[in-house]
């Protein structure tokens, strides 16, 4: 199946997973690097990238 960049960042980009809670949290990849972003459910700041399929 061919994959698309549209489809790519639509699923993949600006997400971020909680590495605590696994909620999902949408934000600037900067700001995540810089540990400036943090879950809305626990306060953590531990982040990674969604796994892709």
């Amino acid at each position: 199946m061919a994959k698309f960049e549209e489809a790519l960042e639509r699923n993949y980009g600006r997400k971020f997973v909680c590495k605590i809670c696994k909620a999902v949290i949408k934000g600037d990849t900067l700001k995540m690097l810089d540990k400036k972003l943090k879950c809305r459910s626990c306060g953590s700041k531990k982040l990674r990238t969604p796994r892709k399929k």
